[in-house]
């Protein structure tokens, strides 16, 4: 934390600070819901591509307001994009807080005590409706979309390929928030906030992510070191997640995101090659380690995630390009 404000005026460090701070305080604040929620009895496990944490009996008020707070504070981010870009001669110093700002984060501080009150009081969420796969779906094309956006700065693979999709960027940067925002703001209403540790750190994951898009037209939503913790992040997140499922293929997490690290997001940040070097021979040892013991078969676990991401940056990035020439944008 004090290398990331180390790195930002001093009129918006305070502020971020003291916003991480309560997005902790507020994840850990969850499991005071544990007493209301302890009545809830899941339906039985369907298998793939079902959701557990739903509940069995739902009713027209449970997802009135599961799905009535989803579409508010979907229209109060997306309001605050559509503002910020039409007023962005208003918002040119990027070194202080704009009103903008202060309300992003009231908005984010409100929706997080309304979503708990729903929880406690209906426990429903999106979940009820929508397939499991589409809320991980839309976080994988998050983490996928800011691999392009910032390739023209990092490279794609160890340094190289910043110019390969560099025409991509000027219009991802236009529109981009309005993706990101749908993408976190659905996951945030797809899941109840359940007091599992995988569940909190997943609602810590959210917070964090909400504060990034609340600090719009400012040096923190910049930050090569902040952008770069919210990017992984989702490793500690993945591994927990399966560690408290029981699920065994924890390391596909941990050394799949990993790789991505060592590939792709450490070359941003203006690491010496020897420091480079070094968080590349220990994720590689690591890795090895695990599988001496896990079997070399299950090796190509640690491909899959690298593999996906990868493949869509160039769909992506293909599709974007012909946008881009078809509409002359």
């Amino acid at each position: 934390m004090e290398k990331l404000q180390a790195t930002m005026p001093r009129a918006i460090a305070r502020p971020f600070a003291v916003s991480v701070f309560l997005a902790f305080a507020a994840s850990l604040a969850i499991f005071a819901l544990g007493p209301a929620l302890s009545h809830v009895e899941f339906p039985p496990d369907q298998g793939y591509n079902w959701y557990l944490w739903k509940r069995p009996d739902p009713d027209v008020l449970s997802r009135a307001t599961a799905w009535g707070g989803y579409l508010a504070h979907q229209v109060f981010l997306w309001g605050l994009i559509w503002w910020a870009q039409q007023n962005r001669d208003r918002l040119r110093d990027r070194t202080t807080m704009h009103p903008l700002n202060w309300v992003a984060l009231g908005g984010t501080a409100v929706f997080a005590a309304l979503h708990a009150a729903q929880t406690a009081l209906f426990y429903d969420g999106l979940a009820q409706d929508v397939p499991v796969m589409y809320s991980q779906g839309s976080v994988v094309l998050v983490l996928v979309i800011i691999l392009l956006m910032e390739a023209p700065r990092r490279g794609l693979f160890f340094g190289v390929g910043k110019g390969w999709f560099a025409a991509t960027r000027p219009l991802l940067v236009r529109t981009h928030g309005y993706y990101f925002a749908w993408a976190v703001t659905f996951t945030y209403w797809y899941h109840p906030m359940e007091t599992t540790w995988g569940h909190v750190l997943g609602f810590l994951y959210t917070f964090l992510l909400f504060i990034q898009a609340s600090f719009i037209f400012t040096r923190v939503h910049t930050n090569r070191w902040w952008t770069f913790a919210l990017e992984g992040t989702v490793l500690i997140h993945g591994v927990i997640v399966a560690l408290v499922a029981g699920q065994d293929f924890w390391p596909m997490f941990a050394f799949g995101f990993a790789a991505l690290v060592v590939i792709t997001q450490m070359h941003g940040l203006g690491l010496t090659r020897a420091t480079r070097w070094i968080i590349g021979v220990a994720v590689v040892g690591a890795t090895l380690a695990v599988y001496s013991e896990r079997g070399w078969t299950r090796l190509e676990e640690v491909a899959r995630i690298p593999l996906i991401d990868y493949v869509l940056v160039a769909v992506i990035a293909g599709l974007l390009l012909l946008v881009k020439r078809r509409f002359h944008l």
